[in-house]
């Protein structure tokens, strides 16, 4: 019988993650289409001139869509911690998918002039705002949803999503190249993955409808839910609040280097062909995705701050020398395993992020505290770190981006550093024991 009930109960409990997780898989697919396609259509909103100035204004509008994740994540997490984070997670999807529809019609430069770009800044922002949302309701839901002992496992599957939305951005990308020229994905063909983004986010709503609600929030009474997700609650949590800012920094420019900015890099700088850059993409990004929940599994086991830290030291040591050995390869072996010397380092961080943040923030608090902070962070480095790197190739210092990325590591080591262990001191944990404490109480009683 109490098998029988463990079997249902985890049952429950991988459904949940897994309609909380595609969600997430499609919220990321629609984000990086824009950056994977950016190749393409950079042409199509902007006046004619040489492709490192398209691709800096494409990059421009890419950071102007993190801007708005701060907004984003104030709205939704706090629509969370009032309403649920069922309903916070169905109004993000809801909010993505009218983003990407809106880029996939949108006329070009030629046909509508200055309007185009215009659009073009509106929908990414529309779409910045539905991220910045998404990410710190999902973190919570995965974190609270998972049965203790494994939650480092399943909050990874955030990044696992994360990772999985960019590569099937850049399977996509791969197909269309396969049976587009170029002169056609650069017309009409870079449209294609934004449908097919706004069409899987429709799927999702209706799956996200279906998902239960965490217990954590459901057990919260009405008079919490009233004062829940405000700034002054949150700023009775300085301390979580700035550990959420300094762990995230190095996190978010190193992630974004090596996904995002990597691409433009291998084809800018090191020279190889779009195609090839797209495989080497792909393969590196697809070992990725493994490493998160094998991560997660360790950290499980021994503790978050270890990962946090070897990624930490050898992110500063490590980032620098990658770079100048990318620099001189024209051998795609070569570059892809840089690639992946890279990412495996970042495991350290985006395999566990997700748990960290959420263990630090009661359940009234959560999902502001683990998005606003984040957001913040994000949109003034993570979404800057493309536009900075292409800046720095424009005025002939690219190889300062290195050391610069290098340093923001070393920031966030010096958080990891001073910082306890999360799972030691877990604030989700810390509730579910009192919750049993007092059902315990109350069983004595009757």
């Amino acid at each position: 019988m109490a098998q029988s009930i463990d079997r249902a109960k985890t049952r429950r409990i991988t459904g949940n993650i897994f309609k909380g997780s595609v969600g997430n898989l499609i919220e990321y697919y629609d984000w990086y289409v824009y950056a994977a396609f950016a190749v393409y259509f950079s042409s199509q909103f902007f006046p004619q001139g040489d492709s490192t100035s398209q691709l800096l204004n494409t990059a421009a509008i890419f950071a102007a869509g993190f801007l708005m994740r701060p907004l984003g994540s104030l709205l939704m997490g706090r629509y969370a911690d009032r309403h649920g984070r069922r309903a916070a997670l169905t109004l993000s999807i809801t909010i993505m998918a009218s983003g990407s529809l809106i880029i996939a019609c949108i006329p070009g430069y030629d046909q509508i002039g200055i309007l185009a770009p215009i659009l073009l800044v509106l929908a990414r922002l529309l779409q910045g705002l539905s991220l910045g949302g998404e990410y710190g309701t999902s973190a919570t839901y995965l974190s609270e949803m998972a049965s203790s002992g494994r939650r480092g496992f399943y909050s990874s599957f955030q990044y696992v999503t994360l990772i999985g939305g960019q590569l099937i951005a850049l399977a996509v990308q791969i197909i269309l190249q396969q049976i587009l020229s170029e002169a056609a994905m650069m017309s009409w063909g870079w449209r294609i993955p934004f449908v097919i983004g706004a069409l899987g986010a429709l799927a999702v709503l209706w799956l996200r409808r279906t998902m239960d609600e965490s217990e954590q929030f459901s057990k919260m009474d009405s008079e919490s839910r009233e004062s829940a997700g405000t700034l002054r609650a949150l700023m009775q949590h300085p301390k979580a609040v700035l550990t959420v800012v300094g762990l995230t920094l190095g996190g978010t420019v190193a992630f974004y280097t090596y996904t995002t900015y990597l691409q433009k890099f291998m084809v800018n700088t090191v020279g190889l062909p779009k195609e090839i850059v797209s495989w080497i993409n792909f393969s590196a990004l697809l070992v990725f995705i493994v490493l998160q929940p094998l991560a997660g599994m360790l950290s499980d086991k021994i503790g978050r701050r270890p990962l946090l830290m070897s990624f930490g030291i050898l992110g500063m040591v490590l980032t620098v020398p990658l770079f100048l050995i990318m620099e001189q390869t024209k051998s795609p072996i070569a570059a892809f395993l840089l690639m992946l010397a890279g990412l495996i380092i970042v495991t350290g961080y985006t395999s566990i992020n997700a748990i960290v943040k959420a263990e630090l923030f009661p359940t009234a608090i959560r999902a502001l505290g683990v998005g606003f902070p984040y957001a913040l962070t994000v949109a003034v480095f993570g979404g800057t770190a493309e536009f900075v790197a292409l800046w720095l190739k424009n005025i002939g210092a690219e190889s300062l981006f290195y050391f610069y990325v290098a340093a923001c590591i070393a920031v966030s080591f010096l958080v990891y550093w001073r910082m306890s262990e999360s799972s030691a001191t877990s604030h989700i944990e810390a509730e579910l024991e009192n919750e049993e404490a007092s059902d315990d109480d109350r069983h004595k009683v009757l």
